[in-house]
């Protein structure tokens, strides 16, 4: 298969049988990851329902996707799958967390200082699908692309 051992491309042809799959057991595919630790590779897929993501949806996932897997081969090495919930403090990574979520409170860290800074915490006013702005405690706005955050989390501290 032509995505065999590149990141990028295992990452989507995952995405693809993934999500299908979630959506019959009545999950969203959050966010698929495919990286190296150490000398392990882990195919990490994280899944979201209304309400919270429980022990045995992860377990129903997991069985779920095992034979799609294999079937479809994507990832050349040996790996370790997980299946989770990306947890309170998800990170925004897909246009449509982004929409979901506007209006929450999210922080962000820069690759680069901004204004001297490198973390801020605000609400997620808009994203257009390149730019955001950020309403700030003190009402300022703060608008930056979103290549120059190294992540973007919800921030549910007050929950």
């Amino acid at each position: 298969m032509s995505g065999k051992g590149k990141g990028g491309n295992t990452v989507e042809t995952v995405r693809q049988i993934a999500e299908p799959i979630a959506e019959s057991l009545g999950l969203e595919l959050w966010d698929v990851r495919f990286v190296k630790e150490g000398v392990s590779w882990y195919l990490r897929i994280f899944i979201d329902k209304e309400g919270g993501v429980g022990i045995e949806d992860c377990e129903n996932m997991s069985r779920a996707i095992d034979a799609p897997l294999d079937e479809a081969d994507p990832i050349e090495q040996s790996y370790c799958l997980e299946v989770s919930s990306p947890g309170l403090e998800r990170e925004l990574v897909r246009d449509a967390h982004f929409e979901k979520y506007r209006g929450e409170k999210i922080k962000v860290r820069f690759i680069r200082p901004q204004n001297g800074k490198r973390e801020y915490g605000g609400i997620l006013e808009d994203y257009d699908g390149r730019n955001i702005t950020l309403r700030l405690e003190n009402g300022e706005g703060l608008c930056f692309e979103k290549k120059e955050a190294s992540y973007i989390k919800l921030d549910d501290f007050d929950i």
